[in-house]
């Protein structure tokens, strides 16, 4: 059936499936695991053997290219002056995989040199077509929660000022969580992103945020406790994605902010 398919109508039925939903690939014949896992290694050639002695394929290393992807990271963020500069470090960054299906980076909102900056996850669809941080259902959410406390992304309003990040610039395919090497290559960027904006408080916004951060899992266990990292006080919270999946937890989000507000109000 699929064999008299153009190249061009291949991808155009592959992409189709995608934007349905399919995430993994079915071949025409059933595979039994259960027989794959029984059957024994085969023994090992004596060394001696011309056999043993032949070269085989090499495994591929993904370690030391992950490593060298952090590395090049590292270097690019390091030598970025500014936060624009840092901008365009990122958009020519090309280890991350997500940036192929992104249709945007989406790096920040609101104002640098903001005395508290927030760190969330990864974008979603709405943030990867308006290519800012935050501007779906929970970034409404987001922007409700902090002018209770007077804080807000905007210039005048008589809000004080907010500045939004990511720990991800492109969105993860069916915005699925991101793999630990897709943060590890952007933690050095966050790092230097915190260096430049200067906040005096960290908002750690959820899981992958706060494994950034933190090197910690576990939001409903790190939530409301104040920590130490990348030199500032980091709050983890939940993500307000969470707090629109399960609206009983917004008292808890409720305590954290009263509590951003005290810091605020204390080392103001």
């Amino acid at each position: 059936m699929y064999e008299d398919l153009s190249l061009a109508q291949a991808r155009a039925l592959l992409e189709w499936q995608v934007e349905l939903g399919a995430t993994e690939a079915i071949g025409d014949e059933p595979i039994d695991r259960f027989e794959l896992a029984s059957v024994q290694a085969a023994p090992v050639s004596d060394p001696a053997s011309p056999v043993a002695a032949s070269p085989g394929p090499v495994a591929p290393e993904p370690a030391a290219g992950a490593q060298d992807a952090v590395a090049a990271a590292r270097q690019a963020a390091g030598a970025a002056g500014t936060i624009e500069a840092l901008r365009v470090a990122m958009e020519s960054y090309e280890h991350c995989d997500l940036r192929q299906g992104a249709r945007n980076l989406v790096f920040s909102d609101g104002q640098p040199g903001a005395r508290v900056m927030i760190v969330g996850e990864a974008p979603g669809r709405d943030e990867d077509i308006a290519g800012r941080p935050f501007v779906g259902r929970a970034g409404q959410l987001l922007d409700r929660m902090f002018a209770a406390i007077g804080l807000g992304r905007g210039e005048g309003g008589g809000l004080a000022p907010l500045y939004i990040t990511n720990v991800m610039p492109w969105r993860p395919p069916q915005n699925r969580d991101p793999r630990p090497e897709e943060i590890a290559m952007m933690v050095p960027f966050l790092e230097r992103h915190i260096e430049l904006a200067a906040p005096d408080f960290l908002i750690s916004m959820g899981n992958t945020s706060c494994q950034a951060i933190l090197g910690r899992k576990g939001i409903t266990r790190l939530r409301g406790n104040w920590a130490e990292a990348m030199g500032r006080p980091v709050l983890p919270m939940f993500h307000p994605a969470y707090l629109l999946r399960n609206p009983v937890m917004k008292r808890e989000a409720w305590s954290d902010l009263l509590s951003l507000r005290a810091r605020l109000s204390q080392d103001g």
